[in-house]
């Protein structure tokens, strides 16, 4: 037996304990308000309708990719997509990728160098720490939507620079700064990558359309997985920003290609947002009564994603169980995962959410914060 096992056995044991230990399960019946279904469109037949007619219509969207792109992978229908992404977000180009992981870990990983340095904002996504180990670059944090902070380090470094943030971070549910962090970015002329993971959808097209900040980003990441219901990524970038992910990002050169399936579930998943409108509109609603109740958050009060500070593992872990007990499904944040003090049971709500699950789901949770 190799000598690492006794460790490995150790640090589960260890989780056990500490009562983090992760496990896969089957998907529990619920209410759901943990999922990333923003807007319901995983499950939305009318949706599943359109894509099932487009199946039986051309059942070779179906069939493996049987390479990579730069092989015997790509396709009319990727290509037609990737252009599809790039003018609805007024950016030059689109590059496609099987997962937002996927498609931070080529970006990160890619355009920075052993001289240069990546300053990420402290609560940046886990794949973006990831990247950063792969590229060599220098990497610095700036504390969690602090522009001040972030100045300060940019003054400090020498060489060229990106600056990494998410334009709605999971955790906390709040937005960064985006104006202000642009205005720093052309100031000290470093590279400004956003993770649109989850903005995209719920605020039109993510909030970098929103501000029309296209030609003060550098590039940024558009996630499917979430509001679109989907699965994959695109990067939106200039020409040469893709030719050169294309012929240098390790994760997108030997990754075999995603079916066509998902790069047209990805493109009807568009069309399907730009004509029901109401999706957003409902899930604001929903947002707006969750707030009502009066539980103190510190996510940003039109986010999805609201974050109920909890600071105790065992009181948390009381908590979700209770929830799940009667029928509520949510997700608990322990430490190490967050800082010890800030654990926190992660609300995601939903356009399908009825006014009368969510004001349930508050009266639980109060009688224990």
């Amino acid at each position: 037996m190799h000598s690492n096992i006794f460790y490995f056995q150790q640090s589960l044991d260890k989780r056990k304990e500490e009562g983090t230990f992760r496990n896969l399960k089957s998907k529990p019946e619920g209410i759901d308000f943990y999922s990333n279904d923003y807007l319901g469109l995983a499950g939305n037949k009318d949706l599943q309708d359109i894509l099932l007619q487009k199946v039986i219509t051309d059942p070779q969207l179906l069939s493996g990719s049987t390479g990579s792109r730069l092989i015997s992978g790509n396709s009319n229908t990727v290509s037609i997509t990737e252009r599809f992404i790039a003018e609805k977000h007024q950016f030059p180009a689109a590059l496609l990728f099987p997962s937002g992981y996927n498609a931070n870990l080529a970006l990160f990983s890619t355009l920075a160098g052993r001289h240069d340095t990546i300053i990420v904002d402290e609560q940046i996504h886990r794949s973006v720490h990831d990247a950063c180990r792969m590229s060599n670059a220098k990497k610095v944090k700036f504390r969690h939507n602090d522009p001040e902070h972030l100045e300060y380090v940019l003054q400090r470094q020498s060489g060229p620079c990106y600056i990494a943030i998410e334009s709605l971070y999971s955790m906390e549910g709040d937005f960064a700064p985006l104006l202000e962090i642009v205005e720093l970015a052309n100031r000290y002329n470093a590279g400004l990558l956003v993770d649109e993971a989850h903005s995209f959808g719920i605020f039109g097209h993510g909030l970098i359309e929103k501000y029309e900040l296209q030609d003060h980003v550098m590039a940024a990441v558009m996630t499917y997985g979430k509001a679109l219901g989907a699965h994959g990524a695109a990067i939106v970038c200039n020409e040469i920003i893709k030719s050169y992910l294309v012929n240098f990002a390790s994760p997108f050169i030997y990754t075999t290609s995603a079916q066509d399936f998902q790069w047209i579930s990805i493109k009807t998943g568009y069309e399907f947002l730009e004509t029901h409108p109401d999706l957003a509109e409902k899930l604001q609603k929903n947002i707006k009564i969750f707030r009502n109740q009066g539980l103190k958050s510190p996510s940003s009060e039109i986010s999805p994603i609201q974050a109920l500070l909890i600071p105790d593992n065992q009181r948390l872990k009381t908590v979700q169980n209770t929830l799940s007990e009667e029928g509520f499904l949510t997700y608990a944040v322990y430490s190490p995962t967050v800082k010890e003090g800030s654990e926190r049971l992660r609300i995601c709500l939903h356009s399908f959410n009825t006014e009368e699950e969510i004001i349930r789901l508050t009266e639980i949770i109060r009688e224990f914060i």
